[in-house]
């Protein structure tokens, strides 16, 4: 087999992956993270809680000797915070080389979203209602808002949090 025929096959299954999206549950609502961006899904753990950060901002954990932060999406996203269960669990995200844990009510299943079942956010005045949302997919009966890793943290925020806890 040709050099060739090899890189057009890698080509291919980065294209399919790109198009895969790990679905959750917050607050009854489903979100999506494009599958590229999570490093692994753990159940949840105690949190060792880090002062003076910010409320959405819940402590870090080690996680096999990294320290990453941990932010509770529910209240990140302007949703009331819930107690956690035994469904409730963190999605370690990696965003250009910084990980931080989002935690998720419930992980559902992974879902392929492409260009023609994503839809814009909605706008208000020319700007997303909502800066996290990268698009609004629908997929049979469901409506996932598919959320961009690297806007859930602005760039300070990441590198606050991710000094924070490495202090």
């Amino acid at each position: 087999m040709s050099a060739g025929w090899m890189g057009t096959e890698t080509n291919t299954a980065d294209n399919v992956l790109q198009n895969q999206y790990l679905t959750f549950l917050a607050d009854q609502q489903i979100f999506g993270v494009p599958i590229v961006d999570v490093m692994q899904i753990i159940r949840m753990q105690k949190l060792v809680e880090v002062p003076d950060y910010p409320p959405y901002a819940k402590g870090i954990i080690n996680l096999r000797g990294t320290i990453v932060p941990i932010i509770d999406v529910r209240v990140r996203l302007g949703k009331p915070g819930a107690e956690y269960n035994d469904r409730t669990c963190i999605v370690v995200i990696d965003v250009q080389g910084r990980h931080y844990g989002i935690v998720v009510d419930q992980v559902s299943e992974v879902v392929e979203i492409t260009s023609r079942n994503l839809s814009d956010p909605p706008k208000m005045g020319g700007k997303s209602v909502n800066e996290y949302l990268k698009g609004i997919a629908k997929i049979e009966d469901k409506v996932i808002m598919v959320l961009d890793c690297a806007k859930l943290l602005r760039e300070e925020e990441l590198r606050a949090l991710t000094s924070a806890a490495n202090v």
